[in-house]
């Protein structure tokens, strides 16, 4: 069974005839209704990502986690990426630890680089350093997850000589997640560490990832770790509207708005109708479409990586209103996931 959740950057919502940012307090309140309404509809996971920019509000994303945590009861709750070559892991794992025991024990770690590096500059941290920081840091991270006191020296932090770090998590072992993009390194010590893996896609064709998870599989077999423990995660955009095209002419606005921005920064060619709507067909990335149309390709993504244990959609876009997300996470929960366990039999 393929577990289905959401995730969210806490994207600030923009004025579409203004282009200006709203009310950020109003996003947090609606976000957490969001939350809380996805554990009503009986979704496995709601995680925040973490971003160091005006149009989103998730850079403390374990803060909103613990207000969502009080508002809920069975949902998991976790970082969609915790930017960890820019964090303490000591502070990292206090946070999520004081999470865990605020939402009895359904706190979940998703360790990556981010796609962005903004954090860089911000925390004074030199670009040079970006695969060893991350390297590193996931090491302590891991020791201080599965050893009450912990020794253990590097190059970027000072040592610890049997230093106790608490609070400990009402799990017995926080699961801590590694996110990956396209670098097969990434895959490769993902398996040989034995973690459970994330794998964001959003763009191209999922399929093309395939050899990349069995990169992994391979690895975390090889390096003795049990496979009852490999988990398999799959992080993609999209969004759920009531009928096929209609939902793909409300999602298009915004995706563009998002990607333009972000293209005009790294020099990618202007996004187009023509492109996104060959993203959202069959064997594009996007999952975005009535509740028949995203169960099938859930399916599908799923069949082409050789399977998935989770799949989460990444919905935040600045033009979507809280009434069409919250639309999206009922459809998901009474329509998407049924027809999804229908079609894994």
């Amino acid at each position: 069974m393929i577990k289905i959740g959401i995730d969210s950057f806490a994207a600030a919502t923009l004025d579409p005839e203004t282009g200006q940012f709203t009310d950020p307090a109003k996003d947090i309140q609606q976000l957490l209704k969001r939350i809380a309404f996805a554990d009503e509809m009986g979704l496995h996971s709601f995680a925040i990502g973490e971003h160091y920019r005006k149009e989103f509000l998730d850079s403390s994303n374990a803060v909103i986690l613990a207000a969502a945590a009080s508002r809920t009861k069975n949902i998991r709750l976790g970082s969609a990426v915790t930017v960890l070559s820019s964090a303490d892991p000591v502070r990292v794992f206090q946070n999520f630890a004081t999470l865990d025991l605020i939402s009895n024990g359904r706190a979940e770690i998703v360790a990556g680089r981010g796609s962005f590096t903004d954090a860089f500059p911000l925390f004074g941290l030199d670009l040079n350093d970006y695969e060893d920081l991350f390297e590193e840091k996931l090491q302590l991270l891991l020791a201080i997850r599965d050893q009450e006191f912990v020794t253990w020296s590097g190059k970027f932090r000072p040592p610890l000589h049997h230093q106790p770090v608490y609070p400990r998590p009402l799990q017995k072992r926080m699961p801590i997640y590694r996110g990956v993009g396209g670098t097969p390194a990434s895959f490769l010590k993902a398996g040989q560490q034995g973690l459970p893996l994330v794998v964001a896609v959003i763009g191209g064709q999922t399929e093309r990832f395939r050899s990349l998870v069995d990169l992994y599989r391979e690895a975390f077999l090889k390096a003795g770790h049990p496979e009852e423990e490999m988990r398999i995660a799959l992080h993609s955009l999209g969004f759920v509207g009531q009928q096929q095209q209609e939902t793909l002419d409300i999602y298009y606005p915004g995706y563009a708005t998002m990607f333009n921005k972000v293209g005009e920064e790294r020099g990618w060619p202007p996004v187009t109708r023509e492109g996104f709507d060959f993203q959202a067909n069959e064997s594009g990335a996007l999952v975005v479409g009535d509740a028949e149309h995203v169960a099938k390709k859930i399916v599908k993504h799923a069949a082409s990586l050789g399977g998935i244990d989770r799949f989460t959609f990444q919905m935040d876009n600045p033009l979507l209103t809280h009434e069409q997300l919250m639309t999206a996470i009922e459809l998901i929960g009474r329509e998407v996931i049924p027809k999804v366990n229908e079609l894994m039999g």
